[in-house]
């Protein structure tokens, strides 16, 4: 079967509204004898005459007013679509697809996220947390967010420079009657809420001083696989909570929470937003870009 560009169709069509080969020619930017050469073939491919053509006037065949009244509709919906994905490079417009870790998800919402739906209100974000590693690209999303640790040699990554760390805390209540643990080992005999990975594991509590590193399995009333589940447990004096410290900041300032073990808890890998090189990349995509890394250097501020 004939495989018809896109031109020739447009050449019928120009040539419809401007009345001659010649003034189609202009419109469209081609030579005469292109424009001619267009319709000659795609009429020959057809096999019916789409034009009656003299020296002075051209008008349609019947075959070529009924294929025009047949092509137009469809022409102008490529055109529109076509108008429509130039205008997504000029004006951020569209949809972003991000994957990232819940945490990770947490932690850019309000100040990267938001921020960017403020200034571009024509994006839609579709943001999808989840605790397996994707390969962003086949699985369809623009952008990925992951410490750094975890991000694809292959991809470009820039560094969120946030501090993160881990924080262990309880309900001021718990120690009303026993003392604070001092070293990680004490929270063996003290009611811990257990956190389980997405894989199905148990997470075992991690610190670090001084060169030395370990890892506690510790023990308690409720296993959980979702921070705020572990927040409202803490909260209500079930156990020991290990969190991420951005999730309960504002409740150890407000001594809602009592941290301890503070010194257990270094700096973490930072995060790290990625994404595959690409060519001709989306408004709306380089706004992002430029937005995350203001974010990275401290340079963004809310609209």
């Amino acid at each position: 079967m004939p495989r018809h560009s896109l031109i020739e169709l447009e050449a019928v069509l120009a040539i419809v509204l401007c009345g001659s080969f010649r003034a189609a020619a202009i419109d469209l930017g081609m030579s005469t004898t292109a424009i001619s050469n267009a319709v000659g073939k795609l009429e020959r491919e057809l096999g019916v005459r789409l034009f009656n053509r003299t020296t002075r006037s051209v008008s349609l065949t019947d075959a070529g007013r009924t294929f025009v009244i047949q092509i137009k509709s469809a022409l102008e919906d490529i055109q529109k679509a076509m108008n429509t994905a130039r205008s997504q490079q000029e004006t951020p417009s569209g949809t972003l697809r991000i994957n990232a870790f819940a945490t990770a998800a947490r932690e850019i919402m309000a100040p990267l996220v938001v921020s960017y739906l403020q200034r571009y209100p024509q994006v839609h974000i579709d943001l999808v947390t989840e605790g397996r590693l994707v390969d962003v690209v086949a699985a369809g999303f623009d952008l990925g967010v992951r410490s750094a640790d975890l991000v694809p040699s292959d991809a470009i990554a820039i560094p969120l420079a946030q501090m993160r760390r881990m924080a262990v805390a309880a309900s001021p209540a718990l120690f009303e009657s026993t003392a604070i643990p001092q070293v990680p080992h004490e929270l063996l005999t003290y009611p811990c809420v257990r956190v389980r990975l997405p894989n199905g594991a148990l997470f075992r509590w991690r610190f670090e001083k001084g060169g030395e590193e370990l890892q506690l399995d510790v023990e308690g009333p409720i296993t959980l696989d979702e921070a705020s589940l572990t927040r409202i447990a803490v909260m209500n004096g079930l156990g020991i909570g290990y969190f991420m410290e951005a999730d309960v900041r504002d409740d150890i300032a407000a001594g809602r929470l009592v941290r301890i073990l503070e010194d257990w808890t270094p700096p973490l890998v930072p995060l790290c937003l990625y994404y595959s090189n690409r060519r001709n990349p989306s408004a709306a995509f380089q706004a992002f870009i430029a937005l995350a890394r203001d974010f990275a250097t401290g340079r963004l501020t809310l609209p």
